[in-house]
């Protein structure tokens, strides 16, 4: 974790307008990931409901079946860009949803290592696009024939537009200081980030 405190509070229930309240409706009925609790990263985002909107609107589509990448797969770029950017946060919550979709403790441990760390052609392919996106911005014309090998177009498409998300949800997580919600343990590979 970046931060020890939030740098924007997230709201309590009392705090929350009819606004907050319609957007935060479909978490606290149980449809959310989380069962009825409302996450500290959308507490935090429901002080702008606007952008909390747009927000939602874009993460439900990379989360969704929508995205063409099988949701192991996803949950790989996910975490390799979480632990890139050094996102305590998103690690957590993701770690948790990639063993959800089959990933084992032992890739998640080597996602964190990296490309080399005994992959599959297509898994070093995912981690090495989103390595390069993570620094570079681009993905090279190696690592895009490495993932055309495996994936269409349209999931390579899915690559970018998960790492992306993901590189942002990052930036808003260790900037607002968004804390581990109740119940959390931080990986101790990134604390003091």
């Amino acid at each position: 974790m970046r931060l020890t405190s939030p740098r924007i509070a997230p709201l309590a229930d009392a705090e929350m307008g009819e606004e907050q309240n319609e957007i935060l409706a479909p978490m606290r009925s149980g449809r959310g990931p989380v069962g009825g609790r409302i996450l500290n990263i959308f507490r935090t985002l429901a002080r702008e409901p606007k952008a909390m909107k747009g927000f939602l609107a874009w993460g439900n589509y990379i989360l969704s079946k929508k995205n063409g990448l099988p949701e192991r797969e996803r949950e790989i770029v996910i975490l390799r860009i979480g632990f890139l950017c050094r996102s305590g946060y998103e690690w957590t919550q993701h770690k948790a949803i990639g063993l959800r979709c089959g990933l084992t403790e032992d890739e998640i441990e080597r996602i964190k290592t990296g490309a080399d760390a005994s992959w599959s052609d297509a898994d070093a392919a995912l981690i090495r696009a989103s390595d390069e996106l993570n620094k570079d911005h681009f993905i090279s014309n190696a690592t895009w024939g490495a993932l055309k090998q495996h994936f269409t177009d349209k999931q390579c498409m899915d690559v970018v537009f998960t790492a992306g998300q993901y590189t942002q949800v990052s930036m808003i997580l260790n900037s607002f200081g968004i804390q581990l919600d109740e119940g959390q343990t931080l990986d101790p590979d990134l604390k003091g980030f």
